[in-house]
C-alpha cells in the first residue's frame, strides 16, 4: 500500500486541517469488515446507513453523534450456557465510526429485521445558503465639468 506525506501541504494551506486529518485517517485505516453495512443516498440531502447486526438486540447497540463523527458500538453479552456445534453468526463486540460532512445531522435510528438503519440529513443554515442580491438601479450621473484652477 502506498502512503502519502501531507506535511508539506500544512505549510501553505490554512483551514484544511480537517481534510488532511480525514485523508490520513483513511490511509491508516486497517479496520475489519464487521459488521457489514450499506450507505445509501435517498435524495440530494438525505442518506441512510444500514448495518447488519443480526444477533444483537437494540439495547446492546449504542449510536453516538458528536462533532462530525458518528460512532456505532455493539456489545453482545454472551450467555455461558450455550454449547454451539457451529457458530456462523458472529456477535462479537464492534465499534464502527463514520466521518460526517459539515451540517450533516443524525435524524433517526431504527432497528428492523436485524438491520440498524440510521437516517442522516444535510441541513445547511440559512446564513450559508446562496442568496440572490438585488441590484439597485441609480440615475446616471451628470458629467462633471472640469474647472481650471486658473479661472
Amino acid at each position: 500500500m502506498r502512503t502519502y506525506d501531507f506535511s508539506p501541504l500544512f505549510r501553505s494551506t490554512i483551514g484544511f486541517d480537517r481534510l488532511f486529518d480525514l485523508a490520513e485517517t483513511a490511509q491508516r485505516a486497517t479496520e475489519d469488515n464487521y459488521p457489514p453495512y450499506n450507505i445509501e443516498r435517498l435524495s440530494d440531502d438525505r442518506y441512510q446507513i444500514a448495518l447488519a447486526v443480526a444477533g444483537f438486540s437494540p439495547d446492546e447497540i449504542s449510536v453516538t453523534a458528536e462533532q462530525n463523527v458518528l460512532t456505532i458500538e455493539g456489545n453482545k453479552v454472551e450467555k455461558a450456557d450455550r454449547d454451539y456445534l457451529y457458530q456462523g453468526i458472529s456477535t462479537r463486540r464492534f465499534r464502527r465510526q463514520f466521518s460526517l460532512a459539515d451540517h450533516v445531522l443524525v435524524k433517526d435510528a431504527a432497528f428492523d429485521n436485524g438491520l440498524l438503519k440510521i437516517e442522516l440529513a444535510r441541513e445547511i443554515p440559512e446564513a450559508m445558503k446562496p442568496r440572490r442580491i438585488a441590484i439597485n438601479a441609480t440615475q446616471p450621473s451628470q458629467p462633471r465639468r472640469l474647472e481650471s484652477a486658473a479661472a
